[in-house]
């Protein structure tokens, strides 16, 4: 096998969270948290998937689900905020020094110019506490919310405050939820794991969905 097949093959890894969890162990997980957070390049990467994934390999029996990957349950509770909010910072500091041009660019398979406006029409709307917290249990907002924020410029004080909070609750919850389940599931992790992470992602959103329909009926009333 030659180089540029060893390239393409760990780049195609990276996009696939059994691997990035079997295959790179805690130092995969971790740059997946960072980049996903961090970067634009983030929003092709699973994400949800692999911290979710992580938490049932640091856990004693799911470890065997991911074929024998074992992590370490105290350093990956303890490291994954780290990566998630120095990612947010990243992502924070290229929005406020490159401004709307970080967003400059044409739309693909991943990025889109109204999934971007629909980031920062959240953010507007919801204020940057709950932005920051919820936005981080969902796929796409968990990328764009911190270059948003810094391309609006949002105060610094304050966007650290709430991506520190919003990064502690989402890996904590992600991880937390994999490590109780790892004892529990059989057979396949792949028939639990888009159920599973789309239950995290409803679970979280209910206070915000909540607030969504107060505000309604406040009008309507």
């Amino acid at each position: 096998m030659n180089l540029f097949e060893n390239l393409f093959e760990n780049l195609t890894d990276l996009l696939d969270a059994h691997a990035v969890v079997s295959g790179l162990g805690l130092i995969g997980v971790l740059a997946i948290i960072f980049m996903e957070t961090g970067l634009l390049i983030g929003l092709i990467f699973p994400g949800g998937e692999v911290v979710f994934l992580a938490g049932i390999a640091a856990s004693g029996t799911g470890a065997a689900l991911l074929g024998d990957a074992k992590l370490s349950a105290p350093l990956l509770f303890a490291l994954a905020p780290i990566a998630a909010i120095t990612g947010g910072e990243v992502g924070y500091w290229f929005g406020k020094k490159f401004g709307r041009k970080f967003f400059d660019r044409p739309n693909t398979r991943f990025f889109n110019q109204r999934v971007v406006a629909t980031t920062e029409k959240w953010l507007i709307k919801y204020g940057p506490r709950k932005a920051l917290v919820f936005g981080r249990f969902v796929p796409f907002a968990r990328t764009l919310i911190n270059p948003v924020c810094g391309v609006t410029h949002l105060d610094r004080k304050l966007f650290s405050t709430w991506n520190a909070i919003g990064a502690i609750i989402w890996t904590q919850v992600a991880i937390g939820i994999g490590y109780l389940l790892g004892d529990v599931i059989k057979g396949s992790v792949n028939q639990y794991l888009y159920p599973i992470v789309g239950l995290i992602v409803l679970i979280s959103l209910l206070p915000l969905f909540s607030g969504i329909y107060k505000e309604r009926k406040e009008r309507k009333g």
